[in-house]
């Protein structure tokens, strides 16, 4: 059994995110394309020392200073559940010191907690040495958080349900995006409650996919809805101020991911989303940056 384990965690995009209906048990069922990008956490555990899970948070790159109060370091963060859990599971009596580096804004709708604790639950059967099948801690995952189990495999795909039935989507093109996070964050309980739930938007991300997959961006810009959007505009300013500076600024139809705060804009080449990224940073309030964390990532 490896002694230390290092693990990248990747950020995500909802390149659509549909919400078709609140069920009886409070959850909504969604219908969402997901998609990796290069934004990512980094994870170590090392096994051994006294018993018990100890988490350090230390946070790097744009937002640095906004995320380092957001991150728990006790049985609170995901991270720490998803090895609690691998262990009461397994029947072991846990001896971890986990370190986490964080460059995924939190409360930005790119999924950091969640791609953190399906890390944690991969690298923690890996240190224990269990032979456990993938069902196994997709069970698990879905305990933790509704986005943990897409993040176990973290490939392109379309999510249903409440994000516990993945479908993998077609292979996607080369393409870019510019993300921008604001300083503020925002409650996905919040921005949930507030949204209005839209049954015929079923089937658009399978479309979208299939769009994409074809290379015809053109196409699938019309695709690209966020029904969580209307109800982070009502709940931040930022939104609708950063979306018209993306469009300004050369963003294709600029959308929400996820429940925000982060907003992105996709991009075919490196070149144009550097040159959006750049008008973006170039922006000011006051002698201060208007965006606090602008990252131009590899999609996919």
């Amino acid at each position: 059994m490896p002694a230390v384990i290092t693990r990248r965690c990747a950020a995500k995009l909802n390149l659509s995110l549909a919400v078709l209906a609140r069920r009886p048990d409070g959850f909504h069922a969604i219908e969402s394309l997901f998609v990796p990008i290069e934004l990512a956490d980094t994870l170590t555990v090392r096994l051994g020392g006294s018993p018990g899970i100890r988490l350090t948070v230390r946070c790097e790159g744009p937002r640095a200073s906004h995320l380092a109060g957001d991150v728990p370091t006790d049985s609170t963060n995901l991270v720490v559940r998803a090895a609690a859990a691998i262990a009461e599971e397994a029947g072991i009596n846990p001896a971890l010191d986990i370190e986490l580096v964080k460059a995924i804004p939190s409360q930005a709708g790119l999924g950091g907690g969640s791609s953190n604790a399906a890390a944690m639950l991969l690298m923690a059967v890996e240190a224990w040495g269990l032979q456990w099948p993938r069902e196994r801690l997709a069970v698990i995952a879905a305990k933790l958080g509704s986005d943990v189990p897409w993040f176990l495999e973290g490939v392109p795909a379309v999510v249903t349900g409440v994000g516990e039935q993945i479908t993998p989507a077609s292979a996607l093109p080369s393409l870019f995006a510019v993300v921008v996070c604001p300083s503020t964050g925002l409650s996905t309980a919040a921005v949930y409650k507030a949204c209005t739930p839209d049954p015929s938007r079923a089937g658009e991300a399978i479309r979208l996919a299939e769009t994409l997959a074809r290379g015809d961006l053109t196409a699938a810009m019309p695709l690209m809805h966020n029904a969580l959007e209307p109800a982070a505009r009502k709940l931040s300013g930022d939104i609708d101020r950063l979306l018209a500076d993306l469009a300004a600024a050369g963003g294709l139809t600029p959308r929400l991911t996820g429940s925000g705060s982060a907003c992105f804009t996709l991009c075919r080449t490196l070149p144009e989303a550097r040159g959006i990224a750049a008008r973006l940073m170039a922006l000011e309030d006051a002698g201060s940056a208007r965006w606090p964390a602008v990252f131009t990532v590899r999609v996919g």
